[in-house]
């Protein structure tokens, strides 16, 4: 298990990701942005998650460029959104990410969602740039069991990362066994269910045992599931909370409790469904 914020789960491929890092969806671009990637950085995070449709990626780049830790320690993650899906414009895409967040390379590129049609040639498109070497490493997200099995019929390189909405109340067993036997790894979006599970009295229950949060119980449970896991946050107490994790463990029976609070709910849209963009 991972003991501290630095440390890396390693990919299929053989490229080291921190088990914990930052999100920055809805992070306003601009000052917002460049602070929050700062404050971050500065409080031990080596993983920053944004995407194009965020709008922040220049912020976030100079974030980056200004927090003085060398860019060869720090995982990068962006995605190509529905609109840019489709070979030739995925290769623009990736190209106008990379003008924004004025980087060399980027650790890992993502294709954010499956949609219907055109992610067998998107995926060709980071085929590509992987083995160009502009990515250190591809993956997907948003893909249930079969897209990833859709996708690696004809794919030439296996999905390294999966990222998916995971947290109690949305379990993905079988998502997660599955991505497991086939060595992808699974990053969790929305780990507490923007907020709304840190009232659940069983998570408050046995974070009361271990002295912690109920956010730092849900983070932990990722952690113990073997999920990477980028929680939000713009607030630097909050970003700290987050990340003390690594001083406790979860019992099996709590582990347990918490797998019991499966509901299949979704707090963000149905990948089987969702077409916006495309």
């Amino acid at each position: 298990m991972p003991t501290s914020l630095q440390d890396t789960t390693t990919l299929h491929n053989g490229v080291k990701m921190p088990w914990f890092g930052l999100g920055v969806f809805k992070v306003e671009e601009g000052e917002s942005a460049v602070e929050t990637v700062k404050t971050a950085i500065k409080n031990g995070y080596r993983s920053i998650d944004t995407a194009a449709i965020y709008g922040n990626e220049e912020g976030v780049g100079r974030g980056i460029r200004e927090s003085g830790v060398p860019r060869e320690e720090l995982f990068v993650t962006s995605k190509v959104w529905n609109s840019d899906q489709g070979y030739e414009n995925a290769l623009k895409a990736f190209d106008t990410t990379m003008e924004k967040l004025g980087l060399e390379y980027l650790d890992l590129y993502l294709i954010h969602w499956p949609g219907k049609d055109k992610f067998k040639d998107t995926w060709k498109a980071l085929e590509k740039l992987y083995k160009d070497g502009r990515v250190r490493a591809i993956g997907v997200s948003n893909f249930q069991v079969h897209h990833l099995q859709e996708l690696m019929k004809d794919a030439e390189v296996k999905p390294m990362v999966n990222q998916v909405e995971y947290h109690p109340h949305l379990g993905q067993k079988e998502l997660l066994s599955f991505c497991e036997k086939e060595s992808i790894q699974l990053e969790a979006w929305s780990p507490l269910k923007q907020g709304q599970l840190v009232d659940e009295p069983t998570i408050k229950a046995i974070g009361e045992k271990y002295g912690k949060t109920p956010a730092q119980v849900i983070l932990r449970w990722d952690l113990q599931n073997k999920v990477v896991t980028i929680p939000k946050s713009v607030k630097e107490h909050r970003m700290i909370e987050n990340a003390d994790i690594f001083d406790f463990e979860l019992s099996a029976e709590d582990m347990q409790q918490l797998d019991a609070l499966n509901k299949d709910e979704r707090v963000g849209p149905d990948p089987d469904v969702f077409d916006y963009g495309f």
